[in-house]
């Protein structure tokens, strides 16, 4: 019995280095799950303007105030204050999505790049149309030499709709697809400033004004459709 206890000892001794060596199997770090996150309303439009729209409503701010300053240093301070919620800048409500159908439009053109353009102009009234093309509202001018026509695109500030378009000339019966030829391409914002009452404004237009701003009110009898 003697023996057999040293003996023991020993063999247990020996295993323990053994054991040490056996160390259970390191489990794998977890592989990342990338997210997806749906394209916001802004991704949407901003996949399909140029960058040089991209960047000339980036700037809208910077419009407004040269544009007013500009009017109102060319003695148009009296007809800037006329034109009332029109052409102030911060005024933009809710729901700024035009209801389709026939409207009253006018334009207003503040500031200048050109020192021989006056820096505040009203034009006659003309027709424009809002119409539902797909899941998106179009624009269309009717009449007159230069017929701005687009597509209203949702965004990420729920007061305002991102204007994507371009310019019909003369006797042309359909304008260019916006991005088919960027001399004719325009870029705005339309905004609901009153009860019936919208605006498009177009910074730094190819007109070279610093603000093109349009005035859409509905015609009071609407064509039957």
């Amino acid at each position: 019995m003697q023996i057999v206890r040293p003996i023991l000892l020993s063999m247990l001794a020996l295993s323990l280095p053994a054991c040490a060596l056996f160390k259970p199997p390191e489990r794998p770090a977890p592989t990342p799950v990338a997210v997806t996150l749906p394209p916001t309303k802004a991704d949407v439009w901003l996949g399909v303007a140029s960058n040089a729209d991209v960047d000339r409503l980036r700037r809208l701010p910077a419009a407004w105030t040269e544009g007013l300053r500009e009017a109102r240093a060319g003695r148009f301070s009296a007809a800037v204050r006329g034109e009332g919620d029109l052409l102030r800048p911060d005024v933009a409500l809710a729901r700024p999505a035009p209801t389709p159908g026939s409207y009253n439009c006018r334009l207003v053109r503040l500031g200048r790049t050109d020192r021989r353009s006056p820096a505040f102009e009203r034009f006659r009234p003309f027709f424009c149309y809002v119409e539902v093309d797909g899941e998106l509202l179009t624009i269309v001018k009717q009449t007159g030499s230069e017929r701005p026509a687009g597509r209203l695109w949702e965004d990420d500030l729920a007061s305002r709709l991102i204007f994507l378009g371009s310019m019909a000339l003369g006797s042309e019966e359909q304008p260019k697809a916006y991005g088919e030829d960027p001399s004719r391409d325009m870029a705005g914002v339309m905004e609901r400033i009153g009860p019936m009452r919208w605006r498009l404004v177009i910074p730094f237009p190819r007109s070279g004004a610093r603000l093109d701003v349009f005035e859409l009110t509905p015609v009071p009898e609407q064509p039957r459709a």
